[in-house]
């Protein structure tokens, strides 16, 4: 959509989050079943990172599996639960040729010992790169993840390590899942849902946001320059104004 003498005029956001939605609807246009359409979701993450490393993004957050996921049928939550597994198999030397970062943001508790390793494995192999931050929201519930964060401070509170007058926002924002990652300027949702659905809730407090229809398995390269690029049309005041 843009070529590089467009992309050198933009301000490129330097962390993007998606929500991965519409997979299921996808699929189903197509008289496939929805874990079909999972499948090509999951094949979209290493698209659209690939192709937000090349613009020049410096993170890339995407929600693939939420706390409240558990709750839908068996069969689409065990095939969801072997993501992990195909994901490393599939995408490793492509991302190691981009120089791409992976991390997990989320909870522990719920997964399986196997996954907990396939986690940790692509974490440690990627933890060195310098490229783009691929931060893979897995079991993420930004509800529980303020919560926890909340844990931390109150932990530290009762050992009089600090004192109820100490606590910041910034305090908060450092016990945070994205804690190294640089602040949230956009947040995109596919498949014309409207609403952020417990995702990055604390993060997303001055980001843009973002909606388009078209369903997270087909959504492109252009889709991601066409949302950079309503992005640069936006005026962010963050709560001032801005000099005259």
């Amino acid at each position: 959509m843009f070529k590089n003498t467009d992309k050198e005029k933009l301000n490129i956001p330097q962390h993007i989050a998606i929500i991965l939605d519409g997979n299921g609807r996808w699929a189903k246009k197509r008289h496939m079943p929805r874990t079909y359409g999972h499948q090509r979701g999951v094949e979209n993450i290493k698209t659209i990172a690939i192709a937000a490393s090349e613009l020049g993004v410096k993170a890339l957050s995407v929600y693939a599996f939420s706390t409240e996921n558990w709750s839908r049928p068996k069969d689409e939550v065990d095939f969801l639960m072997k993501l992990p597994g195909e994901f490393e198999k599939k995408f490793k030397d492509d991302f190691k040729k981009y120089d791409i970062k992976v991390m997990f943001s989320g909870r522990k508790t719920h997964l399986s010992s196997q996954n907990l390793e396939i986690l940790e494995r692509i974490t440690n192999n990627t933890k060195d790169r310098k490229g783009l931050v691929l931060n893979i929201c897995f079991d993420y519930g930004s509800q529980t993840e303020i919560t926890e964060a909340v844990k931390i401070i109150a932990e530290k509170v009762k050992s009089n390590e600090i004192s109820p007058s100490d606590i910041t926002a910034q305090m908060v924002e450092d016990n945070l899942y994205t804690s190294e990652l640089p602040k949230l300027d956009l947040l995109i949702r596919p498949s014309g849902e409207v609403r952020l659905s417990n995702f990055l809730l604390w993060q997303a407090a001055y980001a843009e946001l973002y909606f388009c229809k078209v369903y997270w398995p087909a959504f492109s390269k252009k889709d991601l320059e066409a949302a950079i690029i309503d992005f640069n049309k936006r005026d962010r005041r963050f709560g001032g104004l801005k000099k005259r």
